[in-house]
């Protein structure tokens, strides 16, 4: 795994030096490869000159706060985004999921759980391995692909480069959320509660607010439905969410 991850970089963005260099530490012990950045601006130039595997990102930076580095970034690229957070908001927490962040560490925080969920995240980036579970959707694997396509209705999923489509236009999705769509269309039968998503999203024992896998399935809908189609997830009142008809005409 230390082999793996050596080829890994992450980006730690934090305007508190003794932050950086703790994460900076507990990730080269992890065996990651590491770059810092002490404000926004350097983070935006190192995303476009290192092209870093992940970055962790701390939202309450002065000049240009991690939101605004996020909205910039999301605006060009899908990588990995880690944020970090003095406050344990709720608004704050939503916000930035919202804003295309994969995953929410609240300060003070455990060094080892950072890098649980950096490895968590980029996991699921490397490795668009189907689950365990036998899986009912409608797919096929692609000429010359190693991984599946999966299908369903006018939706779908290439494994492979961990891109989404409806109909014939991409539609921009982070890991998570990327995650989160093939959970549900490997599995069109199925509702999920939020707590199951949590586990396929993040692994058993994370603690999640039921709220951030709402946010995810709402940037889901919003990004879809700006491509045209109105129904990529179903909510299920009282017990959680399933892929929806993902069809052009509403169902």
């Amino acid at each position: 795994m230390n082999m793996e991850r050596m080829d890994q970089t992450i980006l730690v963005v934090d305007d508190d030096p003794h932050i950086r260099q703790l994460l900076v530490f507990a990730l080269a012990k992890a065996g990651y490869q590491t770059r810092e950045a002490e404000n926004g601006a350097i983070a935006l130039e190192m995303v476009a000159s290192d092209s870093p595997d992940l970055m962790i990102l701390d939202i309450t930076m002065p000049t240009m706060d991690g939101l605004e580095v996020c909205r910039r970034v999301r605006a060009q690229s899908n990588l990995p985004i880690l944020f970090l957070s003095s406050r344990d908001d709720e608004i704050d927490r939503i916000v930035g999921i919202e804003l295309g962040g994969d995953d929410y560490v609240v300060k003070p925080f455990s060094p080892r759980e950072v890098v649980a969920r950096v490895g968590g995240i980029l996991r699921r980036v490397a490795s668009p391995s189907l689950p365990s579970h036998p899986v009912t959707s409608t797919h096929s694997s692609a000429v010359g692909s190693a991984g599946p396509i999966l299908r369903h209705g006018d939706a779908r999923l290439d494994s492979d480069n961990w891109s989404a489509y409806w109909l014939d236009r991409q539609v921009p999705v982070t890991a998570t959320e990327f995650t989160l769509l093939r959970t549900l269309m490997q599995a069109p039968t199925r509702v999920f509660s939020r707590d199951q998503l949590i586990d396929r999203l993040h692994g058993p024992g994370f603690a999640v607010s039921d709220r951030t896998i709402d946010s995810h399935v709402r940037n889901v809908r919003r990004k879809f439905a700006e491509v045209g189609c109105p129904n990529i997830i179903e909510t299920r009142p009282a017990i959680g969410y399933a892929i929806g008809s993902c069809s052009r005409a509403a169902s």
